[in-house]
């Protein structure tokens, strides 16, 4: 039952690791582990970070899905297209930021 449920997300992320912008998320994801490590994060930053990571990559995946049904609808230029791309990718951005002031928060505390 389980199997079920979970096989096609587990092809979801196959395929979405496929995708440029969303293994470049994995990979700076996985950096930020490795850097939580060298920090010695405490479990509430561990829970900040490991937050932020599913945020961005979550958001990525997102996008990407939405670029693609963007463009099964048209592969001609359309404006409503564009602006619909434009604010999936400001969504990305968003959580990206949301990341980036989490981890200076979390460097500067160590840094102290």
């Amino acid at each position: 039952m389980l199997k079920k449920k979970f096989l096609p997300a587990f092809h979801g992320l196959r395929d979405a690791w496929g995708h440029p912008a969303v293994r470049i998320q994995i990979i700076l994801g996985i950096l930020a582990v490795i850097a939580g490590f060298v920090l010695k994060l405490t479990i509430l930053e561990w829970a900040f970070v490991v937050f932020a990571i599913g945020l961005v990559i979550g958001a990525e995946v997102f996008n990407t899905c939405i670029e693609k049904l963007c463009d099964l609808h048209s592969t001609e230029y359309d404006h409503r297209i564009e602006v619909i791309k434009d604010m999936s990718a400001g969504g990305v951005l968003i959580a990206a930021l949301t990341a980036l002031v989490i981890a200076v928060m979390i460097l500067l505390e160590h840094l102290n």
